[in-house]
């Protein structure tokens, strides 16, 4: 598939949208195709080991038709490194002014991270209508996003953050939730025994929960 062109397209490219902590650069490229085999055209490799840039790079390279994304992206240097490493999207945490100002600088759509209502105001004000809403579960889960829907309707979100298999439907079945954010996809066992067979099983099963 080609990149998502807005922030709201993001929210339409699958169900679930993978969380990928990456350890080892090796595991980029057979990762993102496992994804793909169980058919989720998405990946969000967050910014948090030495790997992850080089693991970028090389899914830019060489697994062009998933939707690549960037996150954890806490600092304007951060958004531009992404951006120049082939991240087709990024996702924040959460957003200060300056923070917001160099994302939206790349030109790139993003999801910037949001818990309050007065911070999702802030990115409306901005003229933005997709968000993440973090971290899901301690900031009030299901039932807080539902409460949104009155007051801001026009608002939509992919929550993530300590949601799982058995929590993600409660959140996708709400007509402002977009997707949901996971990292229970790729837990750390199978990536460390390349159990690529067993990804795309995991990739398969919350790519079913579209129609669950």
């Amino acid at each position: 598939m080609s990149q998502p062109g807005t922030a709201t397209d993001l929210l339409t490219v699958a169900p679930v949208v993978p969380v990928v902590v990456l350890e080892d650069v090796e595991h980029a490229v057979p990762l993102a195709r496992a994804l793909l085999a169980g058919g989720l055209p998405v990946i969000e490799l967050t910014l948090r080991t030495p790997a992850a840039l080089e693991g970028v790079r090389r899914i830019a390279d060489e697994v062009p038709e998933i939707a690549l994304g960037v996150g954890t992206v806490t600092t304007p240097e951060q958004a531009r490194l992404a951006a120049e490493s082939g991240a087709g999207f990024l996702v924040t945490p959460g957003g200060t002014e300056r923070l917001l100002d160099a994302v939206e600088d790349t030109g790139l759509p993003f999801l910037a991270g949001v818990s309050t209502v007065s911070e999702a105001l802030r990115l409306a004000e901005r003229g933005h209508r997709a968000m993440k809403f973090f971290p899901a579960e301690a900031a009030g889960g299901a039932a807080y996003l539902k409460s949104l829907g009155g007051p801001l309707p026009e608002l939509r979100f992919c929550p993530t953050g300590g949601i799982t298999t058995r929590t993600a439907a409660d959140y996708l079945a709400l007509p402002n939730v977009g997707c949901v954010g996971g990292s229970w996809l790729t837990p750390r066992d199978l990536l460390a025994a390349g159990d690529w067979t067993g990804v795309a099983d995991l990739a398969r099963a919350a790519a079913s929960l579209r129609t669950a």
